[in-house]
């Protein structure tokens, strides 16, 4: 059928209007309303021992001042952990507006409330905060010593020690034949979204209601928050995600502290309040990642097979703790890969620093997790003298082993079990596409030039479709539109398209008859968000499962008027027919006028599905028992345990022995999401994903100073690779279909950026041959690197070259 629209690359239906300016940010909301501003800490660690507003009050167009004395109730105690975990033994959250002590730059204290935020600004600047300074901890390492502490009553700054473990690891590692350990570091980093956070709140005292726009990743949990912290019942709070202008994880954080305190002061205040992120706001209060310490020991045969490998993580996860330990955890178990490790352990221990919380950014912990799995593969290979892609395929995992259950325990609190895949097909493809055995031919061509020139790649399985839950609702109107809705939001990802394929495919209309909602709790008040590329799994297979039970009421109303069995019907273009017998059919918009028996006609459509319109049976009520009125349906998906996708990148990089400079010159993906909904979006994810990749291995760096203050707060310091540094990508896919869902799908979302730091890292210490063992890297830093006598060198180079490693 040409409905049959699931697989086919349908350009995204949304780009006409975002690229138009006809889309409604949540800036573009409330342009008549009050605005907030926020006197941010400028210490990282410190008391609060005075608040003077008095200055502030003389400010025309002032409207209220809010500190922490205002907070009543539930909005005066920390804000939660979203995620508890028994191993998370030292949880400590902020507060709304901080209560006597901050603990890192940017830290909330004062809420200014006026007629405009230029106003706002300006009462803010005028409000003296007086603080007494703490020492301040700043990086992993200083954490890990403990000289001193971020909180007074964790004096190791440990917030939490994760620990998993298959097999015996002492003993596997002592017979090894080989054995390896080195310590290597993940720099923090942070998500640069094109829209900031913001919060728009309308209070209505006339019915009690709360209607709250903001720019979210998770509009349902925000909504019940809200109604938890503000004391209201959940009926009483609509939360509606308008367009999104990027989310990459930070956005996932609920509730931050305004969107709690922006409800609170419309209400107090009866009038309409708004507040949206600046750059430098994003820059020193909203989430960061990626900072970690890793400590690796493995062991390993002469082939390059592992035999046991041990792990000591040191993550810094930050002043607070509020998503829980989800991004150690995900390292924890994604650093194993596709490979079989009969015997692992891995400890990670999260610590508090006098900075930005960290949470997920695209990737979410994953990046780290494959840094140290593929440079581990990495330096077995040196140490034998074996080729790179030939130890990665010794260990792999074969696809007559699937499922394959690693033993471990993921952030769904479900088994780490593979469910399809096929790894060496990966490598396969992935050499062919980079051109992996003639690698040489380049590098002598490079040379001759006066460039170096190394090739690197990396492998990654990556946790896809988490739970709980997501659901999906479908109807058709009597003019044959189809509204689809599901709770979970939309950030750029093209869900009005594939949510629309879907539907399509599964009722058999054309996709312009369908529209979709997304995040707005009026139209789908249950789900759980958008995170860990979860949403063509979760809510894709949600609404094909409502689209099912559409058509089969839709096939059950049809039978009866066409007086056919519902088994020889089909639809098709909208249209309900007999197979095979051309008139005997009826239009799938009038099914869904007939669905709903009427004592009144309203419009000339209704007046068939009227009481004296119907030949209906004196025997049978109008309505079945158990059935309702229309032609609508909500399902819900639910899985036992998430999928896996997988895939496998490879670089080859130039750099310029003059000014140090590396060059990606060629960027190699073959990606494997099991059943592709529209590849034209999954291989834009997949761009988007090497560019931000790309961007973690080389460029972005959030650049604290030992007192805690972030050196590089704006886009003048903090660099991120422009179009011209993105490389020009190729990309293979492969379909291994996941038999966990109806639909047979994986995710997509944050594979692309997995393995940059990797595959990149190895690249550039192929040509410089020199060990790198720190993500990001900068020319500088190389340069540094290449001149140092104590820098590594790896024994490929000395082969090559003829000097000892």
């Amino acid at each position: 059928m040409t409905t049959k629209l699931f697989g086919e690359p349908v350009r995204r239906r949304e780009d006409a209007r975002l690229i138009t300016g006809r889309g409604r940010y949540l800036d573009d909301i409330g342009t008549g309303a009050l605005a907030a501003a926020f006197v941010r800490s400028p210490h990282a660690h410190a008391r609060i021992t005075d608040i003077d507003v008095d200055a502030a009050l003389d400010v025309e167009g002032l409207v209220a001042v809010y500190t922490y004395e205002d907070l009543t109730g539930p909005l005066a105690e920390p804000l939660p952990v979203l995620i508890p975990h028994p191993q998370l033994h030292a949880p400590r959250t902020g507060y709304p507006l901080a209560n006597g002590e901050v603990n890192h730059v940017g830290e909330p204290v004062v809420m200014v409330v006026a007629t405009d935020r230029y106003v706002a600004e300006d009462a803010a600047e005028r409000i003296v905060v007086s603080y007494e300074e703490l020492p301040a901890v700043v990086g992993v390492d200083a954490a890990r010593a403990a000289g001193s502490c971020v909180h007074e009553e964790i004096p190791d700054n440990v917030a939490a020690r994760h620990h998993q473990e298959t097999g015996d690891v002492e003993p596997a590692l002592a017979a090894a034949p080989h054995r390896l350990s080195f310590t290597q570091y993940v720099e923090r980093s942070a998500c640069m979204p094109l829209e900031g956070k913001g919060v728009h709140a309308r209070w209505d005292a006339d019915d009690h209601s709360l209607r709250v726009h903001t720019s979210t990743q998770a509009s349902t949990s925000v909504r019940a928050a809200i109604a938890a912290k503000l004391q209201l019942s959940l009926d009483e709070v609509e939360v509606i995600a308008p367009d999104v202008g990027g989310g990459f994880g930070v956005k996932i954080v609920h509730p931050w502290p305004e969107e709690l305190l922006v409800p609170m002061a419309a209400i107090a205040l009866g009038r309409e309040v708004k507040w949206t992120e600046d750059r430098r706001e994003h820059f020193i209060s909203s989430a960061h990642e990626r900072q970690q310490r890793q400590e690796i020991g493995v062991g390993f045969d002469d082939d390059g097979r592992i035999t046991a490998l041990d792990v000591h993580i040191w993550h810094d996860n930050g002043a607070y703790t509020p998503y829980g330990i989800i991004v150690p955890i995900v390292t924890a178990t994604q650093l194993v890969g596709p490979y079989v490790i009969p015997v692992y352990r891995v400890v990670v221990e999260s610590v508090y620093t006098n900075t930005v919380i960290v949470t997920p950014y695209r990737g979410a912990g994953r990046p780290q997790g494959c840094f140290a799995m593929e440079r581990t593969m990495d330096r077995i290979a040196d140490v034998l003298g074996l080729d790179r892609a030939v130890v990665r395929e010794r260990n792999l995992i074969q696809p007559a082993q699937f499922p394959y259950d690693h033993h471990l325990t993921f952030q769904d609190g479900r088994p780490v079990i593979y469910d399809s895949g096929d790894y060496p097909g990966l490598l396969a493809k992935l050499k062919a596409l980079v051109g992996w055995d003639g690698v040489d031919a380049l590098r002598d061509d490079a040379e001759a030039r006066g460039k170096l020139l190394g090739v690197g790649m990396a492998m990654y399985v990556e946790g896809t479709g988490p739970g709980p839950y997501e659901g999906g609702h479908v109807q058709v109107l009597g003019s044959g539109k189809v509204l689809v809705a599901t709770g979970l939001t939309t950030q750029g990802q093209g869900h009005e398209t594939s949510f629309a394929q879907i539907v399509a495919s599964e009722l058999g209309v054309p996709i312009e008859d369908v529209e979709v909602t997304t995040g707005d709790t009026r139209r789908f008040p249950y789900a759980v968000g958008t995170f860990a590329s979860r949403a063509a799994v979760m809510s894709g297979n949600a609404i094909a499962l409502a689209a099912r039970g559409v058509r089969e009421k839709a096939l059950r109303i049809a039978a009866d008027v066409l007086e056919a069995d519902p088994g020889d019907l089909e639809i098709d273009h909208g249209v309900v027919q007999v197979r095979g017998t051309p008139g005997a059919s009826i239009p799938l918009r009038t099914v869904a006028v007939l669905s709903n028996p009427l004592r009144y006609a309203f419009d000339e459509a209704a007046k068939q599905a009227t009481q004296f319109a119907v030949q209906a049976s004196n025997d049978k009520p109008p309505v079945t028992p158990g059935d309702a009125p229309g032609l609508e349906h909500r399902d819900y998906y639910s899985p036992i345990r998430s999928t896996f996708a997988s895939g496998a990148h490879a670089a080859i990089v130039e750099i310029d022995p003059a000014t140090w400079e590396i060059d990606v010159v060629n960027y190699a993906v073959v990606h494997d999401c099991g059943n592709v909904v529209n590849p034209m979006i999954v291989e834009g994810q997949v761009h988007g994903g090497v560019a931000q990749g790309v961007g973690g291995a080389l460029y972005e760096r959030m650049a604290y100073d030992a007192d805690g203050q972030l050196q590089n707060a704006s886009f003048m310091d903090f660099l991120m690779p422009y179009a011209s540094e993105v490389p020009d990508i190729v990309i293979d896919h492969q379909q291994t279909p996941s038999p966990l869902n109806p639909l047979g799908i994986k995710g997509a979302g944050e594979a692309g950026v997995i393995p940059g730091s990797a595959a990149l890292a190895s690249a550039i210490e192929d040509a410089v041959g020199r060990r790198i063992t720190s993500m990001p890297i900068s020319p500088t830093e190389l340069y540094d690197l290449v001149r140092s006598p104590d820098a590594e060198r790896t024994a490929a180079s000395a082969r090559r070259t003829g000097v000892r490693a």
